[in-house]
């Protein structure tokens, strides 16, 4: 355990903050900009997967364990997002036959 701290120490935390940042940033874009389901989805996950690694490098240096318990949990909530995601996506395209986000508009009443 100490060596695992000890190499990611050697890495100063502002880079582990800069890193997320971009890697949340491209996620957000994504959802902003993208139409598909499936790439706001994968642009939800990165956001998620970004937050984790944040989470891991702080507890990481604080030398406690909570933040890389948090981090199972979020695990946790992701694996569930994309279950019921992926349940929602496959209705949709029955439906619909297009995984693109302006044909939902078609599911109104």
């Amino acid at each position: 355990m100490e060596n695992i701290v000890q190499n990611i120490q050697g890495v100063p935390l502002n880079h582990y903050i800069i890193f997320c940042s971009i890697i949340f940033a491209i996620g957000v874009i994504g959802v902003l900009i993208r139409r598909n389901v499936i790439i706001i989805m994968m642009s939800i996950e990165l956001m998620l997967n970004a937050v984790n690694l944040l989470l891991a490098a702080f507890s990481a240096y604080r030398g406690d364990a909570s933040g890389q318990v948090f981090v199972f949990f979020v695990m946790a909530l992701a694996a569930a997002e994309v279950a019921v995601g992926l349940a929602i996506i496959i209705m949709v395209y029955r439906n619909t036959k297009s995984v693109d986000i302006e044909t939902l508009s078609k599911l109104r009443w």
